[in-house]
This record gives structure tokens, sequence and C-alpha cells, in this order.
């Protein structure tokens, strides 16, 4: 077992005997993992935060049975946030946010990060474009690391119906991102 697994374990163990400062320690270590796992599959940052509350939530009141592997606490995290967000898109109970998010200024002075910054958004809006089915496999399996084994089990299909999710979602991001960079350079944006 590992130095943050130990840790974890400890952790875990001390908020079980209900340890805030010891639940804050992990929720601190591990928050911005899950929310990113959460804000990917949903493609909505309200919901992708109460996907992630929810899971630290869980593992505050299943610390007491919670046996920590090797990995530490990340593995059981993640398997519990893809479960949650898998049960929130079958489910259909997404919220629609209705107000308008006021716009950011940036300084025109960092023009590789803006466009660092739009590409970030070209990927993301062409994963957002994926079904959720695709979607949820190709998060699972590359941004997560899962195997296409555990990416079944989650989303409670064989390993060869993820293959197939996995190779129509990339032949998508493939052409529709293709599609992007002829437009840009049409534009003249990259010569």
């Amino acid at each position: 077992m590992g130095v943050e697994a130990s840790e974890d374990a400890a952790l875990v163990a001390a908020a079980a005997e209900g340890d805030a400062a010891a639940f804050r320690t992990l929720v601190d270590r591990h928050l911005s993992g899950v929310l990113a796992v959460a804000r990917r599959m949903l493609r909505d940052d309200a919901e992708a935060e109460d996907v992630a509350q929810e899971a630290m939530l869980r593992l505050w009141r299943s610390a007491d049975g919670l046996e920590v592997g090797a990995l530490g606490v990340r593995p059981w995290l993640r398997r519990v946030v893809s479960n949650l967000c898998v049960d929130r898109m079958r489910s259909g109970k997404r919220l629609t946010v209705v107000e308008e998010v006021p716009e950011r200024a940036e300084p025109a002075t960092q023009h590789s990060q803006l466009e660092a910054q739009d590409t970030s958004q070209r990927v993301d809006a062409a994963l957002k474009a994926l079904p959720d089915r695709q979607r949820t496999a190709l998060t699972l399996f590359h941004y997560e690391g899962l195997s296409q084994i555990e990416v079944g089990q989650i989303m409670g299909i064989s390993d060869e119906a993820v293959e197939s999710l996995l190779a129509r979602a990339r032949r998508t991001l493939k052409a529709t991102l293709r599609d992007e960079l002829r437009e840009l350079l049409a534009d003249g944006q990259y010569e």
C-alpha cells in the first residue's frame, strides 16, 4: 500500500470515528478529481457539483464500513461518482439553469492562453455533443483510466459493447474535430 493509500486509510478510519478534520482532509484531497469526473460525464457544472457533493456525503456515511484498497479511496470515489452520474443521466432528472452567466473579460495580452482555451472548449464541445453512453464510456476509459471491463461493470454492459461505444465515440470526435480544424484553417486563424 502506497503512502497516499495509507494516509487515506487512516483518514477514513478517523472520519468513521467522527473526526471532521480528517474528513475535510479527504475532501481537500479528492474533491477536485471527483468534480472533474462529474463535469465530464454530465456536461453541466451545477449538476456536477451536486453529484460531487453527494459522493463526498456518501464517503462520510460509508467511512465506518469502507475498506481502503492499495490505491487509496480514489477508486471507490471514482466508482461512486460515475454511478451517480449514470443514474442521473438515466433518470432524466437533470436541472436546467435559466439565469445567464455574466461574461468575463480576458486581458488581450493572453493570446496563447486564449488559443489553448479555445481549443479546449472545442474539444469539450465535441465531447458534449456525443450521445450520453458514448461520452460516459470515453470519459471513464480515457480520462479516468479504467479498463474496458471496469467501464462495462459501471455502465452495466459487456466489454464488447464498451469497445463498440469507444470506437463510435472516437470516430465521431475525429470527424468533428477534423471539420473544426478545417474551419480554423479556412478562417486564416492558424496560418
